[in-house]
């Protein structure tokens, strides 16, 4: 269907204008371009090798710094355990009051409890 005279005139216009780029930042069209070179990118089976791989990493040194958490912490409580009886033992052998005998005896069962749990936290993981 052709069109006559005027109306074509209208048509050929508005047919250019449309196809004209609309004004947009720099920033913007890099921003479109990234985002469709993003989308192809991810068809691929590279990108999704990558990916795996990441995760497996990552999993690996989460569940390495968890063991790590457990083993500081299980030993730090085992050090504050250990000062704990040594208190115990100034205590006992001073034949000092009953309270800070039962109170030095209880922190220092309770914080070895403390360590000894994280340590079997890690066996338990493995």
């Amino acid at each position: 269907m052709q069109k006559t005279g005027r109306a074509a005139l209208f048509y050929i216009g508005s047919l250019i204008k449309s196809m004209t780029m609309s004004p947009l930042s720099t920033g913007r069209k890099l921003g479109i371009a990234a985002r469709v070179a993003g989308r192809q990118v991810r068809k691929t089976r590279t990108f999704g090798a990558v990916m795996q791989a990441g995760r497996m990493t990552a999993a690996r040194w989460g569940q390495a710094l968890g063991q790590l958490w457990l083993e500081v912490t299980g030993f730090v409580f085992l050090a504050l355990a250990t000062i704990g009886g040594l208190a115990f033992w100034r205590e006992w052998t001073r034949h000092g009051g009953r309270g800070r005998l039962v109170l030095a005896a209880a922190f220092a069962l309770l914080f070895g409890w403390f360590g000894v749990s994280s340590f079997w936290s890690i066996r338990k993981k493995r």
